[in-house]
């Protein structure tokens, strides 16, 4: 269902913090970023992504799915296979998570610094 509503962010009723918090969760950031290279299975993806509890990460493929960043197809095998893709509307985001993960690596170590500092002065 469509709406006409005007996105606001700063409105709580707006779906537009949804959408924030789904594409801030770190999950959906790696989630993004190993299937912009094109589709994966489940085992695949958990190991690239590596430190994921298969709950999280088949929360987070379900609710990424709903929002239509990708689709999941079932491949009649046995066992069942099943291949996660980014829709359209998922590869839109490779190039904003790209430029926030650039950001982390190039400025990790002044971020790690500053932690340090932090946490002496507050020792």
């Amino acid at each position: 269902m469509v709406t006409n509503l005007v996105p606001n962010v700063y409105d709580p009723a707006c779906p537009t913090r949804a959408v924030l918090d789904r594409v801030g969760d770190r999950w959906t950031s790696l989630i993004v970023l190993h299937l912009a290279s094109g589709p994966m299975r489940f085992t695949r993806l958990r190991a690239a992504i590596g430190g994921v509890a298969p709950k999280v990460l088949t929360q987070t493929l379900r609710a990424m799915e709903r929002d239509g960043l990708l689709s999941r197809a079932v491949h009649a095998e046995v066992p069942p296979r099943v291949d996660y893709e980014l829709t359209e509307l998922g590869h839109s985001l490779r190039a904003p998570i790209q430029a926030i993960t650039d950001w982390a690596e190039a400025h990790m170590a002044e971020v790690v610094a500053s932690r340090a500092d932090y946490d002496a002065a507050r020792d």
